[in-house]
């Protein structure tokens, strides 16, 4: 550097050091940048860019992540490693928002709710890598800033940057001791360490305990929702194929046929993928489907399972995973199947998954499933109800999902939930069997609702779901307990998933004797 340029204009001496950043103003009251401006990232990494797109999308327009995720991946053509990362942080962002948001909330000189939301997630995602991934921190803080700088501005980039700094002085440990220092509450700090709602924690703890387990495994269940959870794949039976998958590395699983478990990527590069005789499904929707589909008929049901005449509802079908290995089944046996779907772009996507079962097996149904029971009474011999839930049970597949719910969506769908068993069990002929199911394991949506319909119907009867399970199960599940079963991400490696399968009773009604009616009648 020449006199001059250190000395700067006007012969003042300059700010400047010799690698061109500015000297400290005053005694130190400024800490000095680790990089020059022109050294600084002033772009978006691609992987950090996906992650920040996604929960852009989920805060903003309520989307769902597993189905943004994806879309953003091919759309920044990411593949391997960089794909992974971006699943790992957008995920791990995702679900540990609660805890990440208390610490940034110590770092940073304004309530949280008056920041940008973009830069609000941006720094959730800086902070995670911190605190919850094996990123060097220059590394965090520096591609988090450019990420910023990019796609927000020089501003908000300043400021991330300083709060990423105070977030890096701890490590995860260190501010979970902090933080719990002011919290007395056994359910809170539960809450906090593991990044639940205290709302969950208590109706997890409590579900725990409903279904026959100690409640001490509240917090194996919580890491089990924290876990990265393993893609689940379904080969249809009679129609699709595992050995794609294994060839690139899946292994078979182990608790139910045709089932494997894959690493994750771009699984669409599969053809079976693309054809849809390899799904994407997890296990335990894998074993109510097929439990339902196997348990032993009585009388007119009965005789109509020797004949090859079954008739099989999927009530509530979209977006059409349980339905596609239903049709599937049904194509087997000789029986049909008719899913039901109220959202039209959910019939759609029943429509889809159901392509690759041959067409007279099954039909389509757009209507509300609360008043088939009564449109079409007793004219089915399996029904499944797997019915609108919240969704506790999968809190490790939908990572968003935790901060949206409240115990008010409890309240709001018990009616619902009511209603569409009373129509599964009215839609099904006497000797048949109806799979109550939900995929959540909080009583007030499985026993309660189990036990209300058991005390208001004199035509059903409880069959044991447990053994139910147990018989389309590779291995003894051991998820029985009073006569219902629950599956459980800690105990199965599954989602949360719950099975009450009731026999219908002979009826002295004529009004519900089941018609003779053929194979279902395609509907558009």
């Amino acid at each position: 550097m020449s006199e001059r340029e250190h000395r700067g204009s006007g012969g003042r001496p300059s700010r400047r050091d010799a690698q061109g950043r500015e000297r400290n103003r005053g005694q130190g009251q400024r800490q000095q940048s680790r990089t020059a401006p022109s050294q600084r990232t002033r772009r978006a990494d691609p992987a950090r860019l996906v992650a920040f797109e996604v929960l852009r999308a989920v805060s903003s327009e309520d989307a769902y992540a597993n189905l943004v995720l994806p879309a953003r991946i091919r759309h920044h053509r990411l593949a391997g490693r960089d794909a992974a990362f971006a699943t790992e942080l957008a995920y791990g962002a995702l679900r540990g928002r609660g805890t990440l948001d208390a610490v940034l909330a110590r770092c940073v000189d304004r309530p949280l709710t008056q920041l940008d939301p973009a830069v609000l997630d941006a720094l959730r995602l800086g902070a995670h890598q911190l605190l919850g991934m094996r990123v060097p921190p220059h590394a965090a803080l520096d591609t988090t800033v450019g990420l910023v700088r990019a796609v927000v501005g020089a501003g908000p980039a300043s400021l991330v940057n300083a709060v990423l700094r105070r977030v890096s002085e701890r490590t995860l440990d260190g501010w979970l001791h902090e933080l719990e220092a002011d919290v007395a509450d056994d359910t809170e700090r539960d809450a906090l360490r593991h990044a639940h709602p205290a709302w969950i924690v208590r109706a997890l703890r409590q579900s725990l305990v409903a279904h026959g387990r100690p409640p001490a495994e509240i917090d194996e269940l919580l890491e089990a929702d924290n876990a990265a959870p393993v893609v689940n794949l379904v080969a249809l039976p009679g129609l699709g194929s595992l050995a794609e998958a294994l060839e690139d590395g899946a292994e078979r699983g182990s608790l139910v046929d045709d089932s494997a478990l894959s690493g994750g990527g771009d699984l669409g590069r599969w053809s079976s993928v693309r054809t849809g005789t390899l799904r994407i499904q997890d296990v335990g929707s894998q074993l109510v489907a097929r439990a339902v589909a196997s348990a032993p008929l009585a009388g007119k049901a009965a005789e109509d399972a020797a004949a090859h005449h079954e008739r099989w509802l999927d009530l509530c079908a979209g977006p059409g995973g349980k339905a596609a290995l239903l049709g599937a089944l049904a194509a087997q046996r000789g029986a049909t199947l008719l899913a039901n779907e109220a959202a039209p772009h959910r019939a759609d996507l029943v429509r889809q998954a159901l392509r690759p079962v041959p067409g007279e097996s099954w039909a389509v149904r757009l209507g509300d499933g609360r008043e088939l029971g009564r449109e079409q009474p007793a004219q089915f011999d399996r029904v499944i109800a797997d019915v609108p839930c919240t969704g506790l049970g999968a809190l490790r597949r939908r990572p968003e999902s935790r901060w949206r719910r409240t115990p008010n969506d409890l309240a709001e769908l018990g009616p619902l939930q009511r209603a569409l068993l009373d129509s599964a069990i009215d839609a099904t002929a006497p000797g048949g069997v109806v799979g109550y199911v939900t995929c959540s394991p909080h009583p007030a949506e499985t026993t309660v609702v189990v036990q209300d319909a058991l005390r208001r119907r004199s035509d059903v009867e409880l069959l044991d779901a447990g053994e139910a399970l147990d018989a389309v199960a590779l291995r003894p599940l051991e998820a029985g307990h009073d006569g219902t079963a629950q599956l459980w991400p800690h105990v199965h490696a599954t989602d949360a998933m719950f099975l009450a399968l009731f026999r219908k009773l002979p009826s002295s009604d004529p009004s519900t004797s089941r018609s003779s009616t053929g194979a279902p009648t395609k509907e558009s």
